[in-house]
């Protein structure tokens, strides 16, 4: 490998036989080095291979001022949540993850507490990627004997869940206030205690947080056949009560009216979570 930049002592950017741009990690990786020279393939600890040119950049610009031990535990912890996930996350989690444990553990000792306000919703949502991001604070303090807290966790999970929607972390905060606002609305309509244990909780979450991908992305379904939605309207009366709320709610302080078919199968949901059954 080709060294073309030298970010710090300890990172370069290279390229690969394949003409791919690389950063390269390794301790003392640069040092007495010059553009133009081979990369000494003993002292290389890690590879990063970002497709995106853009990504690349911001990535560079990033970790030449992060010390390397950051970078590595930032690593170890994406590698842990692809391998529990077994999903593909986008490329943007190396930057965006980076550089909050680094900002993190700086406020840490600095003395300087963030309260994560959107915890409970984290937790009740996005359980595995909390549970994750419980077990990223668990390596860091291990591998950089930094004890972050409980809110951290949280934060990290909203990255996690920002790297599988694909989208900023701005969107993923507007996704999760939206379905704790719906889920509002069903609790005040039912008057009920929802068991949040439950497969119809999950289930019924999962719908919505697909149905607040679809709004924020303005990718709602069209309306489809009425048959489905007539039926559903006469055999689940109540649910579907619940469900003209939540598109009026929508529709006032969203802007977005949802389709026939939207509103059918956010019904059957519904019924399924209030009477834990299975509906059509």
């Amino acid at each position: 490998m080709i060294i073309q930049k030298i970010l710090n002592n300890n990172v370069v950017v290279c390229l690969d036989n394949l003409g791919n741009e690389i950063v390269v990690l390794g301790k003392g990786l640069a040092y007495q080095k010059k553009i133009g020279e081979a990369v000494e393939d003993s002292l290389v600890n890690k590879k990063f291979v970002l497709q995106s040119q853009d990504l690349s950049g911001k990535f560079q610009q990033i970790i030449a001022s992060i010390p390397s031990d950051f970078l590595s535990v930032t690593d170890e912890i994406i590698e842990n949540i692809k391998l529990k996930l077994g999903k593909k996350l986008s490329e943007g989690i190396y930057i965006s993850l980076t550089d909050h444990i680094y900002t993190s553990i700086h406020r840490k000792q600095q003395g300087i507490a963030m309260k994560n306000a959107m915890l409970w919703d984290i937790k009740r949502f996005y359980p595995v990627e909390f549970q994750l991001g419980q077990e990223a604070i668990i390596l860091i303090k291990q591998r950089l004997d930094v004890q972050l807290s409980e809110d951290e966790a949280g934060f990290i999970a909203f990255h996690i869940v920002n790297s599988e929607l694909d989208e900023n972390l701005e969107h993923a905060y507007e996704v999760t206030k939206l379905m704790t606002e719906i889920l509002s609305i069903v609790k005040y309509h039912f008057n009920v205690t929802i068991d949040e244990d439950s497969v119809y909780f999950y289930r019924f979450i999962t719908h919505l947080k697909f149905l607040a991908q679809r709004i924020f992305n303005g990718t709602l379904h069209v309306d489809g056949e009425d048959s489905l939605f007539l039926m559903v309207k006469e055999t689940y009366p109540s649910s579907f009560e619940c469900t003209e709320k939540i598109t009026m709610f929508l529709k006032k302080k969203h802007r977005v009216m949802i389709s026939k078919e939207e509103k059918s199968y956010l019904t059957i949901h519904l019924d399924r979570l209030i009477y834990k059954k299975n509906t059509i």
